[in-house]
Parts: structure tokens; sequence; C-alpha cells
């Protein structure tokens, strides 16, 4: 942490993982509670100097250099009491270097705080590596999604992977199962969603014209319609593999509802009266798995292909129903 002073100036050098980033937004995050409108009227003010010479907001840091800081208050840091504070967690670890960490992030934690939780993946594994300079999220996982998250461990393998997400890269294949039967083996969805707030303050989205351009390919890997699902009243269930070519919000929750298949145990988007059915037979979560990423390493460039097998309780789901399938 940086120490600004309120008495006098105070001179910061710029570390190598914080490099890249335009002056303001690099003042907004160390002058904790000092408005960006205040930060921007001292930099033009000239009381802000980069390496002694003015500067304008959308300059870009570098490695080793000097950011001359006028004396200026920021909002005292709160202690959070021990009850508050994220435990320190390790996840399982799929990848790692001194650049990219990707983790198999279980269903049931979100990735970060905030919207009535306290801490998520993130804030846990800061906690756990009190010694890690830069932790940072590279995208988002649902919080009943599991599976294949990432954390940039560097600023600039950060910068390169949101380039290649911007891109539509990487790709990402999730595993998922659909109450409903699907008509096709292979198909595409390219439905633009819309992002609003629903009845509650929750994030919601839906099929509309003015929403972003979206793209999922699905891949039928398997269809149940056995003795065992009638005896719970369910006609069908299907396990897909969904290739996401864009990259937003609910994306494959939704386009799987607009199949009128929507995913199995998921509160927001789903069958209410169908997940009831499949908690009898043992399914207590959504089932939705981020299970591969193929990316180009973002600092080498090398091929990556990085698997999490489907969780235990998933595995086992699959497995049942498969075994009931041949009982038939």
């Amino acid at each position: 942490m940086h120490a600004i002073r309120k008495d006098s100036v105070s001179l910061i050098a710029v570390a190598e993982h914080e490099e890249g980033q335009r002056l303001d937004n690099y003042l907004i995050k160390i002058l904790k509670g000092v408005p960006k409108s205040h930060i921007h009227r001292i930099i033009r003010a000239g009381e802000v100097r980069l390496n002694k010479k003015r500067c304008k907001p959308d300059n870009r840091i570098q490695a080793g250099d000097t950011v001359r800081i006028p004396p200026i208050r920021t909002a005292e840091k709160q202690r959070p009491s021990e009850s508050q504070a994220a435990p320190a967690r390790e996840f399982d670890i799929i990848y790692e270097d001194d650049a990219l960490l990707v983790i198999n992030k279980p269903s049931g934690v979100a990735v970060h705080g905030g919207s009535g939780v306290s801490f998520g993946v993130i804030e846990q594994i800061r906690r756990a590596r009190p010694e890690a300079r830069y932790l940072e999220l590279v995208h988002r996982l649902d919080k009943d999604t599991s599976g294949l998250l990432m954390i940039a461990k560097k600023r600039s393998a950060l910068v390169k992977l949101h380039e290649a997400i911007r891109n539509d890269h990487p790709k990402k294949i999730y595993l998922a199962l659909g109450v409903g039967k699907l008509p096709n083996d292979r198909f595409h969805v390219k439905l633009p969603l819309f992002k609003y707030t629903g009845a509650q303050g929750e994030k919601m989205v839906r099929v509309s014209e003015d929403g972003q351009s979206t793209h999922t390919i699905f891949r039928v890997l398997n269809r149940f319609s056995d003795g065992l699902l009638h005896q719970v009243g369910l006609s069908n269930l299907t396990f897909v593999e969904a290739t996401l070519k864009t990259g937003r919000t609910h994306q494959i929750r939704v386009h799987l509802q607009s199949q009128d298949c929507p995913i199995a145990g998921d509160e927001r988007y789903g069958d209410y009266q169908a997940n009831k059915r499949l908690q009898k037979l043992g399914l207590k979560r959504m089932f939705l798995h981020a299970s591969e990423l193929h990316l180009a390493h973002p600092l080498t460039g090398e091929k990556l292909i990085l698997k999490a097998p489907l969780p235990q309780e998933l595995a086992q789901f699959v497995l049942m129903l498969e075994n009931q399938e041949k009982a038939v």
C-alpha cells in the first residue's frame, strides 16, 4: 500500500504490476475516497507531476515513474471486524505461473464481495496470499456456476486477457443439463440479450432486440427420458456442451431458457416445479459447469488447454441417469 501524506507532498514510485494504467485511474485507486472530479482538478492545476513534468489524466504510467501527489486527505481505511473479514482459502488450482492463476471454483461461492455478499473468491485468495502484490479477477462466473476461473497475477497479463476477451477469446466450453428436449443435436443460438434489474433488485437478462449480440453453440451429449424421471413427474432432460462465442451475463442460462430447455436447478431462469422434482432425485444445485478454457498465454503466447472435470455431485447425477437409461 502507498502511504499518502495529508500535510506534505508524497512522491510515489510506480511498481511493475501497476504500469500501463491511465494516471487518473491509478490515482483513483491509491487516493481512497477522493472524488474523481477532485483528482482531475489537481492534475489540471499542475499539482500532480509525472517524472517532475506536468501531465494529463490519460497519460499512461510506466514502472519506475515517479508521481508527485500534493498534500491530500484520503478516506480512513476501515478495519473490518473478524466476523466480516474474508477467511483465507486456497481453491483447487488447475494452472499457475508468475502471471496467471486458474482455479476450479466450487458452486455456491461468489467470485467477489458485493450485493449482499461480504466476500468472494478473490478476497479469500488475497487473504490466503498476503505476500501477493497483484491478484485481480479476469472475468466472472455466477455464484452457482462451478468451474474454471482466471485470476491475473500481473497487470500486463490482465490487460492482454481483457483484450482477448473483447475479441471473443479465449474459447470457453461449459457443461449443462437442460430440463426439456432439444430438437437438434448441434445448433447455434444468436439471440440478443438485454440486461435489466428485477423486482428484488437482482440482475436479470432477457431476449430483446434492444440487447447485445450474443452467440452460443450447443451440442447434445446425451438425452434422458426414463422411468425414473416419470416417477417424479419429469419427461425429458438433455445433457449439453455449450461453447461461448460471446461472453454476456447469464448467456447460456437465457439461451437454453429460450429453447424451452432451462438449466436444471436454475432458480432465476429455470422451471420451479421441475427443480423441486429434481431435488427429489438428488440435484441440489444449478447444473452449469465451466469445463474448458482454450487460450493463448497472455505473456508468452503459449497455447493452453485447461480442463476442470465435472464436480462429483454432478458427475454422479449424470451417472445415475445413464444407468437408469440402460436399465429400462
